[in-house]
């Protein structure tokens, strides 16, 4: 059958085809359009994403995670860190004496039944900057593959355990070495190839010591003022960083050698003998320390610890000395012990003379000015606490301890101040 052209049915069924064929031209020239935008946008974007993928800064990761922890209004140049005054702080302290399992028997006063717990729950606070909380997880990565030594006598052992306690909520580290008397030790994190240790020398100088476990000198001590103790300068060379810090064994009674001869002495009695005093022989050694620290061919990186006040009330550790107080002093409550005076005016100025000396610098040694701020935590000791539930018994002899620190405790803000000189001065 034979189909007309000019049939009203054939026109409007060609008209209704070329319609449809038009509206899937627009549409596909619009599907078009659109899918090559989009294609520009994701290969525009994959190009920028492999831009930064090869900016320097990945290749230094280090240093990116420097500005990741610096605060944004960065004030360090200008603000003094170790001044400043304890606020309270309801968060606390990060770890406890169940979570850490290093803090040493005498330490452990939440254990040894210190019934008061309103010292945990301070913090440092700087007068003009914020001070960042010591974050583990950011130390232990800076650390990795370096070796780091506290050197000095028992408040460095104090001051490392708080170390210790803190590092191990990100990795538990383990003991690899320690000395018969369990003053030196020595910890490895395998996983970050980091090795931590405390080196036991209470002169920083050689020094021979007739004295027991219980602190009862059977003679005075044999002090030479011209040589370092090797005990830790042999290993100076294998260390990256190092705490040092004087303290209070130079109050005790001791003859001082120079050149092999006897010079004179502190609070001796032996006759002929010219007491020179503990200040004379605390100069000494801690210049012959800088001496060694700025002259040697092995750059560490050194903070040198300030003295550390205690805080014995109504007599001494041997004369029945107490620190029974439970809140932090306020500025100006409180002031320092002639002793603390003269230790820190000459730990002040030996520092400030060998900066000077050295034109200011002196890059690999900072100042860790713990006075003050300890200064004013007289509820921060063991106080009785050091021992055992020490009233479980009515006549037992109590001793106490108002110079090292509780852990958790106050010395954990020296970790922040640690923390604090590391990020701006870390060699990546």
């Amino acid at each position: 059958m034979k189909i007309e052209s000019h049939n009203p049915f054939f026109l409007r069924k060609h008209r209704y085809v070329l319609l449809k064929f038009a509206l899937f031209l627009l549409f596909a020239s619009l599907s078009f359009h659109i899918f090559f935008s989009v294609s520009l946008k994701l290969i525009s974007s994959s190009l920028q994403k492999n831009t930064v993928a090869e900016s320097p800064l990945d290749s230094t990761p280090i240093l990116q995670d420097l500005a990741q922890i610096q605060p944004q209004n960065d004030s360090s140049t200008q603000c003094d860190i170790f001044v400043g005054e304890w606020v309270a702080d309801p968060t606390g302290p990060s770890y406890t004496n169940e979570s850490c399992h290093v803090i040493e028997s005498h330490q452990n006063c939440m254990r040894n039944g210190r019934p008061d717990t309103g010292y945990l729950y301070w913090r440092w606070n700087p007068r003009d900057c914020e001070l960042l909380r010591f974050d583990p997880r950011k130390f232990l990565h800076l650390m990795r593959n370096r070796s780091w030594a506290f050197i000095g006598d028992s408040i460095q052992r104090n001051h490392v355990q708080s170390l210790l306690c803190i590092l191990s909520q990100v990795e538990e580290a383990i003991e690899i070495y320690h000395d018969e008397e369990y003053r030196s030790k020595k910890w490895h994190f395998p996983s970050h190839n980091f090795t931590l240790s405390v080196i036991w020398s209470p002169f920083l100088t050689k020094a021979a010591i007739f004295e027991d476990i219980n602190g009862v000198s059977s003679s005075e001590i044999q002090l030479r003022l011209d040589e370092l103790d090797e005990e830790w300068a042999s290993q100076y060379r294998d260390l990256d960083y190092v705490v040092v810090a004087g303290g209070k064994w130079f109050l005790k009674s001791a003859i001082y050698y120079e050149n092999n001869m006897v010079i004179g002495c502190h609070n001796c009695l032996e006759k002929n003998v010219t007491d020179l005093g503990f200040a004379y022989a605390y100069r000494k050694a801690i210049g012959l320390v800088f001496d060694f620290i700025t002259g040697y061919d092995h750059k560490a990186f050194v903070f040198f610890r300030t003295t550390t006040p205690d805080h014995f009330e109504n007599g001494e550790w041997f004369s029945g000395g107490q620190c029974n107080r439970t809140v932090p002093f306020k500025v100006g409550e409180v002031d320092m012990k002639d002793v603390d005076i003269t230790m820190r005016n000459i730990e002040l100025e030996e520092f400030d003379k060998v900066v000077s000396y050295r034109n200011g610098k002196v890059q690999t040694l900072k100042l860790l000015d713990t006075t003050q701020l300890s200064l004013l935590r007289p509820d921060g000791h063991p106080g009785p606490y050091r021992q055992f539930h020490p009233f479980a018994h009515s006549n037992a002899k109590v001793q106490t301890d108002c110079l090292h620190w509780c852990l958790p405790g106050p010395i954990d803000a020296w970790n922040d101040l640690l923390f604090q000189l590391l990020i701006h001065d870390v060699r990546a």
